[in-house]
């Protein structure tokens, strides 16, 4: 059977892509892919939240889905909206990346005794588009200047490269990704210091570092091929957080992050939101992961104080 595969042009959506097109050529099928811009990879807006409501750089994706025109997509799941066509399914969530987002600095802002989670000289310009980096930056430190950075990877590195910025936010999955896929990230990242971010402090984003493999419903036959590709550890986890998500009623302009990993025979979940100008955080733990995020979720509307570092 040949498949048609739907992605983003980006070189990191390719190389997320023919993962997934490896393992399925693997299984017999002959895969290939389908370029598609979406809304998100054309607009111009200086923030993600400028760009308009959550699945912008889903959208076009999906609706090809629909018309047939592709048989199964591959998204970074972060991107996937809490909702989407239920015509549609997510088949397969392969094992996890790294789900923690990592700062990468020059020399010269790097400071290891700063006594915070984030490691910069007083003052320093960090670079970002979401916001929720910006909110956890400012409130881990309120000295810090963010400042607007959109693009690929190379291209917000390139930025960094050129003085725009001391440091920029980046996911370390995608970084890790193309570092072990393309040899265009080294030469931009010599002479710059990476450090990861503990994901229990700098609450990633809900499916951060994971891919939603995607096709309709009524493809029986692919997506009971496409369960061979499912990591049920992972499916718990980026569940559980995005239910949490859900809760939160958040699109690309909410700061609202969440962290679910397997600690023993149990999960934990860590979720962090601002709320009228302040921020909040709920750890909670348990054997029935589905219940994680109405727990969190109690927490975060109901609790008035501020449970995060300050």
């Amino acid at each position: 059977m040949k498949l048609r595969l739907g992605t983003r042009a980006s070189d990191l959506a390719r190389i997320q892509s023919e993962s997934v097109a490896r393992r399925l050529d693997e299984a017999g099928f002959t895969t290939e892919l389908t370029f598609i811009r979406t809304a998100g990879d054309r607009s111009k807006a200086a923030s993600f939240g400028s760009i308009g409501p959550q699945g912008v750089f889903v959208r076009e994706i999906e609706q090809a889905l629909l018309a047939e025109t592709i048989d199964l997509a591959v998204h970074s799941f972060k991107d996937l909206p809490t909702r989407s066509p239920p015509e549609l399914a997510v088949a397969a969530i392969p094992e996890r990346a790294d789900a923690a987002d990592v700062l990468i600095v020059t020399e010269e802002a790097l400071d290891r005794n700063a006594g915070s989670p984030l490691p910069l000289i007083e003052h320093a310009r960090v670079g970002t588009a979401s916001a929720r980096r910006r909110v956890w930056l400012e409130h881990f430190r309120c000295d810090v200047r963010v400042e607007s950075l959109r693009g690929n990877v190379p291209t917000r590195i390139r930025r960094l490269r050129e003085q725009r910025y001391d440091a920029i936010v980046l996911a370390a999955a995608g970084v890790e990704r193309l570092r072990r896929s393309t040899e265009v990230l080294e030469p931009l990242l010599e002479g710059l210091a990476i450090v990861r971010l503990d994901p229990e402090l700098f609450v990633p984003a809900p499916a951060q570092g994971a891919l939603a493999v995607q096709c309709r419903q009524d493809n029986a036959e692919l997506s009971a091929a496409l369960q061979a590709l499912d990591d049920a550890s992972s499916r718990i986890a980026v569940s559980t957080e995005r239910a949490a998500l859900a809760r939160a009623e958040g699109g690309c302009d909410i700061a609202f992050g969440a962290y679910c990993q397997r600690a023993g025979s149990s999960f934990d979940l860590i979720a962090m939101l601002e709320r009228d100008g302040r921020v909040r955080t709920s750890r909670v733990s348990g054997s029935h992961a589905p219940t994680l995020a109405d727990r969190a979720w109690t927490e975060l509307s109901t609790r008035p104080e501020d449970h995060a570092q300050s």
